[in-house]
């Protein structure tokens, strides 16, 4: 089993800029299709939002809300999950994920967490018309680009006001994942996300792929039924287009 990844490691990280694909979004494929296993998601989303939201979350795994809520014009760098939730104390809560897959991070995503979240309570109203009270939507930012995101964290950093006004005005803050800063021993505590986050926090680092080699082959030995999708999601991000920026 070793010789085999360590073969198509190898192949993947000196591959000649030869070959072609047909898909155009590779992050957002890669890690939707993971977030797509409710076990997984729920690892993701327990181990990195923050603690005051984790403690209240129940035992019962995420449910995937079918629906997405980003412009088509922005699907090449901006994708998104809704999961809806069940607090500790029976209430109905969403977490809502916002990939965001460019280089550099958009320095305007928190104005599009504000529509789209918008747009989620839009649609439960309609799907919920004898509603009382609205239902919590915690914002979550996912972000795997080269570049560290330095971007505050608040979306009344986007607004220009007398600060005055700050207490009168809307405001709210989304935590952020940035792969980057991570220790790669500290991605997850499972051994199948620790793989998938670890391919892609190196897909965008390919200076830095050399040295990372033995280590994605261990996280692949632990997580063999996700040789796979992973290897192709290497070979994606190598390929001449460089589709994986």
């Amino acid at each position: 089993m070793q010789f085999v990844l360590r073969c198509s490691i190898r192949y993947v990280i000196h591959l000649k800029p030869t070959l072609t694909n047909n898909i155009p979004h590779p992050h957002d494929h890669f890690l939707k299709e993971l977030l797509s296993y409710p076990e997984q998601a729920g690892i993701l989303l327990r181990e990195r939002l923050p603690t005051p939201v984790v403690k209240f979350l129940s035992a019962k795994p995420p449910r995937l809300v079918d629906a997405s809520f980003v412009d088509k014009g922005l699907r090449g760098h901006l994708s998104d999950r809704l999961f809806e939730v069940e607090t500790v104390n029976g209430k109905t809560a969403f977490l809502y994920v916002l990939i965001e897959h460019k280089s550099t991070p958009d320095g305007k995503v928190g104005w599009q967490l504000l529509r789209y979240l918008g747009e989620i309570l839009k649609q439960w109203v309609k799907d919920n018309p004898d509603w009382e009270r609205l239902p919590a939507i915690v914002p979550f930012v996912f972000y795997n680009g080269a570049d560290k995101w330095k971007i505050p964290n608040e979306f009344l950093h986007l607004v220009d006001f007398e600060e005055s006004w700050r207490p009168y005005l809307l405001d709210f803050q989304f935590p952020v994942l940035d792969l980057g800063i991570i220790p790669d021993l500290e991605l997850s505590e499972d051994r199948r996300l620790r793989a998938r986050l670890l391919a892609m926090k190196y897909a965008t680092r390919k200076a830095k792929q050399l040295a990372i080699r033995e280590q994605l082959i261990e996280a692949l030995e632990n997580a063999p039924e996700d040789l796979l999708p992973i290897i192709q999601y290497l070979i994606i991000c190598l390929f001449p287009a460089r589709l994986c920026k």
